[in-house]
């Protein structure tokens, strides 16, 4: 299973209704054989700009961001759901970045750069190339005139 972000704003409300809402969502993805990696509260603030969702307009929401792993086809239904539920302003999943690890090289970096590898790889890719201001054209091309003589 693929996992996924996903970034809820949740209307203004008291702590209790805040604390159904979070787990009428924890359902719906427990129901569809999701599982819950992480819950994120980004905390209650101020909308960039105002919203309307199910007929009211807000200027404030709660941010909550959710780690979870499901299937492909349950995300639409997810989205369905939520978009249907009144307590919520604003949903998006996004497919989460697989964190890839990088070898540390502090010890290459500090090196003066004449004794780095790159460096020096690319001095000897700049040896190998023909420096376009010292070419002359070479006369013995099989021809027995220079072409391009008036």
């Amino acid at each position: 299973m693929p996992t996924y972000e996903l970034a809820l704003m949740l209307r203004a409300m008291p702590k209790a209704e805040l604390k159904t809402a979070l787990t009428r969502v924890s359902h719906a993805i427990f129901d569809r054989g999701g599982i819950i990696r992480n819950i994120e509260n980004l905390g209650f603030r101020n909308m960039p700009y105002k919203t309307s969702s199910h007929g009211l307009v807000h200027r404030e929401a709660n941010y909550f961001i959710f780690k979870i792993d499901t299937a492909t086809q349950a995300v639409a239904d997810l989205k369905e759901e939520y978009s249907r539920d009144v307590d919520i302003i604003r949903q998006r999943v996004f497919k989460a970045q697989t964190e890839e690890s990088t070898p540390c090289t502090l010890e290459e970096e500090l090196l003066p750069p004449a004794y780095r590898k790159e460096v020096q790889d690319m001095i000897e890719k700049g040896k190998g190339h023909m420096n376009r201001y010292t070419f002359k054209f070479k006369y013995n091309s099989g021809l027995d005139y220079y072409p391009f003589q008036k």
